[in-house]
């Protein structure tokens, strides 16, 4: 019987086990996209408890609270302790079997404090307590954390109007770890409350330092505030969008629609289809000039408890896969870039996972020899995909319309700085993957080095590193 979590933690097969081993394990980290709070990396943030970095803002644990049926206020609450909610996460960890949070759990207790036992209600006190004693320890701040973890470069998701003064800090600190801003204009196009947005747009004029009236001011004030996200050294751009918009336009509808907005009227629905695609091509033609790698997360339903939207606010673990049909869009719009020759390196992420061989066959659309091998991504499995099931599928689809060995590989999409063990679990579930097939007889033994070397380095860190210049 296999142990659990032990060094051969998901390999199933001596050859798995030797790619990991031989390798994978060790690799530094390139986490391109994430959460993580650049002031935390910029002071060197020092977390009072295991709570503190463990469960606060992490919506994963608190959908699995709830689930179980613990109160909102040990979860989200002000009037309840520190202890009490890791209280409950460890009454709730039992629990959890075959969900990935039984994994990361242990995984994470390991590989950060050296924790073996099994997280439930009779250990909670002392690993609570052992935990919270190690991050008092230099090695265990937010810097000690990224280090320990052999982080290479950490790109943070950023707003237009951010000072980046942090990234900024962090550079001039000559910290080992790179951290690189990642421009994220989500708001700059979200049109559905003219006042929210009109308030955005004033702050975007102030920032920029440009008097915007139109259209073609709005895209001037993101051009000064895209050059000065390269001058920090950003690389990549990221969308958080419902679904692809791929609407014809003129420039002169497009100024009518943001004068409209801008004046307080709220949009039709497809005068906010034509704005989006205007906004979206703009911004795609921004990065390629650039050099940027463009990023799309497409397909989630945000904020679907109205109830506990206005109670607690968004990103609190109310949010679900939509079931959008996206193909056509998504063809206009890359071609809309295509035919002008302005479509850059991209990566597209799905959130319904019916979409895998829809994606994995749309980027073999517009894959250019120029740019160097796997201009266009399918990017890893994301939000609630991001588990062994989920990256063994979008590999796979991958693997049959696509070529794999391009593949940039994982990220955290995390805010936690305990999350770095993601990687693992990835590059284990790729070992796994490529070692079975090897002992399967689908895959020829006599290249179990070249698979080694040219797919499992370099899908873990090697292409990331090539693709996007660090």
């Amino acid at each position: 019987m296999k142990q659990f979590n032990d060094e051969n933690f998901l390999l199933q097969t001596p050859t798995a086990q030797r790619l990991y081993h031989d390798y994978a394990a060790g690799l530094p980290i390139i986490d391109y996209h994430c959460h993580l709070n650049p002031e935390y990396v910029a002071s060197d943030h020092k977390f009072e408890n295991l709570s503190k970095i463990w469960l606060e803002g992490d919506h994963y644990k608190w959908r699995a609270m709830r689930t179980n049926g613990v109160e909102e206020r040990y979860c989200t609450g002000k009037d309840t302790t520190d202890w009490e909610k890791f209280e409950k996460w460890a009454e709730t960890v039992p629990y959890c079997m075959r969900n990935p949070l039984y994994h990361w759990t242990h995984l994470e207790l390991k590989t950060a404090f050296g924790v073996e036992k099994l997280l439930n209600p009779s250990t909670a006190r002392e690993i609570y307590d052992h935990c919270t004693a190690m991050l008092q320890m230099p090695s265990h701040t937010a810097r000690g954390l990224m280090q320990h973890y052999n982080v290479e470069v950490v790109c943070t998701t950023d707003d237009p109007v951010d000072s980046l003064e942090h990234h900024k800090k962090v550079k001039e600190d000559g910290f080992a770890v790179k951290m690189l801003p990642t421009w994220r204009p989500d708001k700059a196009m979200a049109v559905e409350d003219p006042v929210a947005y009109r308030q955005y747009i004033d702050r975007l004029s102030e920032v920029s330092g440009v008097r915007i009236t139109g259209f073609a001011d709005l895209i001037s004030a993101l051009q000064v505030r895209h050059d000065f996200f390269a001058s920090v050294g950003c690389r990549l751009s990221d969308h958080g969008i419902e679904e692809f918009y791929a609407e014809d336009y003129t420039p002169e509808e497009a100024d009518a629609i943001f004068r409209k907005v801008y004046g307080g009227t709220a949009l039709t629905p497809r005068e906010t289809s034509i704005f989006k695609t205007a906004m979206m091509v703009e911004f795609a033609v921004m990065d390629h000039d650039s050099g940027w790698t463009q990023q799309f997360h497409y397909g989630t339903i945000r904020n679907n408890n109205s109830r506990m939207m206005a109670q607690i606010g968004p990103d609190t673990g109310f949010d679900s896969i939509g079931d959008f049909t996206v193909a056509k869009n998504m063809a206009r719009f890359f071609d809309m870039l295509a035919s002008r020759d302005k479509l850059g390196k991209t990566i597209i992420y799905n959130l319904n996972p019916r979409d895998n061989e829809l994606v994995a066959t749309m980027i073999g659309n517009f894959q250019d020899g120029r740019y160097g091998a796997g201009k266009i991504q399918f990017g890893s499995g994301w939000w609630f995909l991001d588990q062994k099931d989920g990256m063994e599928r979008q590999m796979t689809a991958l693997s049959n319309l696509g070529l794999l060995s391009r593949f940039v590989g994982m990220l955290t999409d995390s805010r936690s700085f305990l999350s770095y063990p993601r990687h693992e679990y990835f590059r284990r579930t790729l070992c796994n993957l490529l070692g079975n097939d090897i002992e399967n007889g689908l895959l020829p033994a006599s290249e179990t080095d070249f698979i080694g070397r040219e797919y499992v380095r370099k899908i873990c860190y090697g292409n990331a590193k090539e693709y996007f210049k660090f």
